[in-house]
């Protein structure tokens, strides 16, 4: 985030509260190119936006307003920039679906617990497709106003583009092409007036006091109901066993009877079909993130797409024929390399620790004792100076501080030159253990500001695994 959209999310907080910034967390990125911060101060916490796609941000906030209206669970938008291009949103906490989903299921497997969330969803699905899609203003929908027959080319030649010709499948392009105007035009022969979230996935879904909220809905357009329920369902992370997915798909039919009447032989066709369409666009993605811009995190979600497309194609039954399509997908599930792929340069840890010299060097409980220590005392320190001395790090005046009255930056700038170097070989050989210690007077201001910095660059930068621990804090992020 550049100082000067730092600047004007803070100024937009302040201007609606009335009320200084006294604390400002840059949120790890996510697959998409806006910009998420955490601001505020012991009043209060909002997560602050940035996105210059003025388009994307009007659909966005369209729908943010109307679903809150209609009691459906998203973040409340409190502030909007006059240029539409900052707004800030309540902060509904870090827990997602997917962390809870990962977490609980290291402890009970695929539990009651989990199914139970699920379930949830699956009750305001039809609420968000139906009930609040009614009303909807549907003339902001970017970039499409519905899931038509433009949308599903873009999708298929995103998949056939990023991800087929970049993993250097076979396949002959006119009858691709072919087989992929069949397959569009039989799924715009199922019903779709209704609002299509797009990205409804464990991800997208937060869990606050004991309930679930929805988040970046943005891409919504009218659409058929199968592609959300697909969304879920075949979530490639999340890898939802066979027997719940079954039994989560005959939840959200119970569920949906209660607002429409639902022939479930003619919805079963129609959602193994909005399942195959969804897998390669998430393929597609997965391609142009990870095999075209590099990032190799994406690429950890290719193994789970195969399974699930695996599955999907033991039991597909279209109405329509779609040979080459079908071939290029069993290249695809019998792939050993792309099966492999996602498993590459991803198991390395970067653990960053923040310390007190007075209280000695921190361990390395990984054993490896591979890694750095950086000294921060010869650096400008906020702690002499009483207005900071019950702050750290992490509060924004304290950076302002450090960044407009020390050389904290040139000190950065030389670190990062040496951990680069230090984790480009340490992924090259395989290595899944890299320690860096930042130390200084207190373990406070200093260590704290700069152990946050190369984590942010860390995370932002390389297919690594960030932990950073403030001893003296006893503050995990």
């Amino acid at each position: 985030m550049k100082t000067t959209e730092k600047n004007e999310i803070v100024q937009l907080f302040e201007s609606h509260f009335n009320e200084k910034v006294e604390r400002f967390e840059l949120l790890p990125p996510s697959g998409s190119y806006r910009q998420y911060c955490r601001l505020g101060n012991e009043h209060r916490t909002v997560i602050g936006a940035i996105n210059n796609d003025v388009k994307e941000n009007t659909a966005f906030l369209s729908f943010s307003n109307h679903f809150y209206n209609k009691g459906i669970k998203v973040p409340k938008v409190y502030a909007v920039s006059s240029d539409l291009k900052k707004y800030l949103l309540e902060d509904l906490g870090n827990t997602t679906l997917f962390e809870f989903l990962t977490k609980t299921r290291e402890e009970e497997g695929f539990s009651e617990n989990i199914i139970s969330v699920y379930k949830k969803v699956l009750q305001a699905l039809p609420k968000i497709q139906i009930i609040a899609g009614k009303e909807m203003d549907y003339s902001v929908c970017y970039p499409r106003e519905a899931f038509d027959k433009q949308s599903m080319m873009w999708d298929l030649n995103y998949f056939k583009y990023y991800f087929l010709k970049l993993a250097k499948i076979h396949f002959d392009e006119q009858a691709l092409e072919d087989d992929f105007q069949l397959f569009s035009n039989y799924l715009l022969s199922a019903s779709s007036n209704y609002f299509l979230y797009r990205d409804f996935q464990s991800r997208n879904v937060m869990l606050k006091d004991d309930d679930v909220y929805f988040i970046d809905y943005q891409g919504g357009r009218l659409g058929a109901l199968q592609y959300d329920l697909a969304s879920l369902l075949y979530d490639g992370k999340a890898d939802i066993p066979e027997s719940v997915r079954a039994q989560l798909y005959d939840f959200y039919i119970s569920e949906l009877k209660k607002y429409m009447k639902v022939d479930e032989e003619k919805f079963s066709a129609y959602f193994k079909g909005f399942v195959l369409i969804r897998i390669m666009q998430a393929m597609g993605a997965y391609g142009f993130r990870g095999f075209y811009e590099k990032k190799e995190h994406f690429l950890k979600s290719i193994p789970y797409a195969l399974k699930n497309l695996e599955v999907l194609l033991s039991d597909l039954r279209l109405p329509v024929d779609l040979p080459e399509l079908t071939s290029v997908l069993k290249q695809l599930t019998h792939s050993e390399v792309l099966k492999e792929i996602g498993q590459k340069k991803s198991n390395l840890t970067v653990r960053i620790t923040s310390f007190s010299y007075k209280k000695g060097y921190p361990e390395d409980p990984s054993g490896n004792g591979g890694g750095h220590v950086f000294d921060c005392r010869a650096i400008n320190n906020p702690g002499r100076y009483e207005e900071y001395k019950k702050l750290s790090g992490k509060d924004m005046s304290v950076q302002e501080f450090l960044e407009q009255k020390s050389e904290i930056r040139l000190f950065i700038d030389a670190v990062k030159v040496l951990v680069d170097q230090s984790v480009k070989v340490y992924l090259e050989r395989g290595f899944t253990h890299l320690s860096l210690g930042f130390g200084c007077t207190g373990g406070q201001h200093r260590s704290v500001y700069s152990a946050e910095k190369i984590g942010e660059y860390l995370q932002n930068n390389y297919p690594v695994n960030v932990v950073v621990v403030h001893r003296e804090q006893e503050n995990w992020r």
